[in-house]
């Protein structure tokens, strides 16, 4: 997907895999605002819960964030209040959900909006995460709603050591809860042209340091880096994958 605004381009490219469990519970989209050029969101679930449960929880993501930024009015609204508002009405969607069914179905969520005048929103909850790229260097990234990220945060391991903890998937945070959740945000004031935004679910980003990330997304078309990152995390998972996405998106000059 490709979308223009004055001075630059959206390039998009979105992916996901089953991987090597026997349901797909990920669920990722780039939208373009059907009004307002120049002006996109790109939101990402990695559903939990039962068979199908996991699955519910992050269609109640996606849709959500479609139909806010479909009624959103760039001019007049605040980006970071409609992504506040998509997090606490998915949540909300999503406990009810529970309520019709005997699953537990829960989510994380990482969604940024990139607007026309090239500042960028973000948010998120549970381990599905955020970078930003100038290059092929990581300026900024979230950091996981985690039982190892507490564990790094505190000093008692290493980012290293995070990886291939056995408890690596404990969540602190995600959507769903009886607890409500907590998000983090973020303000990009903002993106300079060659900038590029990828996010993704623990499937993917637990195959790569940050370097490699860089060096994909900057030397390759979106479309490309995305093929490319997926392939190759399904040959490090080596048979034991879970599901995985990702969305990507890079400020091209319009040339």
């Amino acid at each position: 997907m490709t979308r223009s605004s004055p001075g630059f381009r959206l390039n998009a490219a979105t992916g996901t895999h089953r991987g090597d469990r026997l349901y797909q519970q990920d669920q990722v989209e780039v939208i373009s605002h059907p009004r307002a050029p120049g002006w996109m969101l790109a939101v990402l679930a990695d559903g939990m819960g039962g068979k199908s449960g996991g699955r519910k929880a992050a269609d109640q993501v996606v849709m959500t964030a479609q139909q806010l930024f479909d009624r959103f009015v760039p001019d007049e609204e605040n980006p970071a209040e409609m992504l506040r508002q998509l997090v606490s009405e998915a949540h909300l969607m999503i406990k009810l959900t529970a309520l019709s069914t005997e699953e537990e179905p829960h989510s994380t969520i990482a969604a940024y909006m990139v607007g026309a005048d090239r500042r960028c929103y973000w948010i998120h909850t549970g381990d599905s995460r955020i970078y930003l790229f100038r290059g092929p260097n990581m300026i900024k990234r979230t950091l996981d709603h985690s039982y190892v990220q507490r564990l790094v945060d505190e000093g008692q391991i290493t980012e290293d050591e995070a990886i291939s903890h056995p408890q690596s998937n404990l969540l602190t945070g995600c959507l769903g809860t009886v607890q409500d959740p907590t998000p983090t945000e973020d303000q990009i004031e903002r993106l300079e042209i060659g900038d590029s935004l990828l996010s993704c679910s623990d499937g993917l980003w637990h195959y790569y340091n940050e370097r490699e990330l860089g060096t994909v997304v900057h030397s390759l078309p979106p479309r490309e880096a995305a093929e490319l990152l997926i392939s190759k995390a399904r040959q490090r998972a080596k048979g034991s994958g879970d599901n995985l996405s990702m969305s990507l998106v890079r400020l091209d000059p319009i040339s």
